[in-house]
């Protein structure tokens, strides 16, 4: 197996797996839960898609007159995708006025960080994985507010999750690894699995 075709597969296993898994969620909230929380909800999926999406297009389509524009639009929706993660805890869950600077913090710098990604220079780069990682683990300057808000499933898969992306890190530089690609966007697959089992324990809670 290439692995070309070993990263394809765990891409397709990823959007397989998000286009079932968002919808449900997204229909089990209508039914279920107040306008609020579908609407937090709706942000969260929509943004897991997208990275989703970006990811596999990006590593997918050949080398050609896209492939600078969905690197980018990869990059960039990696930013969304962490802020939308808090936003239905820190918009549903915790407390005023917690909730409303953590939400507003991690979506001012994942708007700038997104900008970043699309408009500026690719020396913008060498700041992605240290905002990424700042931007994941955001939620520990309010540790005591966000465990307090959530339950311990919904607690232990954020944690893991978060655990996950951060290990993963260190085989998305490990360059000579065989299957490295395929490798660190498992770790991602697992980090989003988590997450996905986080926001749904605790919205359902």
């Amino acid at each position: 197996m290439s692995e070309r075709f070993a990263d394809n597969v765990v891409h397709v296993v990823g959007v397989s797996a998000g286009l079932i898994a968002v919808p449900s969620l997204i229909i089990a909230a209508a039914i279920y839960l107040p306008a609020a929380s579908t609407a937090s909800l709706s942000v969260y999926g929509g943004a897991m898609l997208a990275m989703l999406g970006f990811s596999a297009a990006y590593h997918m389509v050949p080398a050609g007159v896209w492939k600078r524009a969905l690197r980018r639009l990869d990059h960039a929706a990696i930013f969304v995708k962490i802020a939308a993660t808090y936003t239905p805890f820190a918009a549903i869950k915790m407390r005023w006025p917690e909730g409303a600077v953590l939400l507003g913090s991690v979506w001012g710098v994942a708007v700038l960080g997104a900008a970043g990604k699309l408009f500026l220079a690719t020396t913008w780069d060498k700041l992605a994985i240290p905002l990424y990682l700042a931007l994941g683990w955001a939620g520990l300057v309010f540790g005591q507010s966000v465990a307090a808000s959530l339950g311990m499933t919904a607690l232990a898969l954020l944690g893991a999750g978060g655990i996950l992306y951060t290990v993963g890190v260190i085989f998305h530089v490990w360059r000579s690894l065989p299957y490295q690609n395929a490798v660190w966007h498992g770790f991602v697959l697992a980090g989003t699995g988590c997450h996905f089992g986080a926001v749904t324990a605790a919205a359902f809670a």
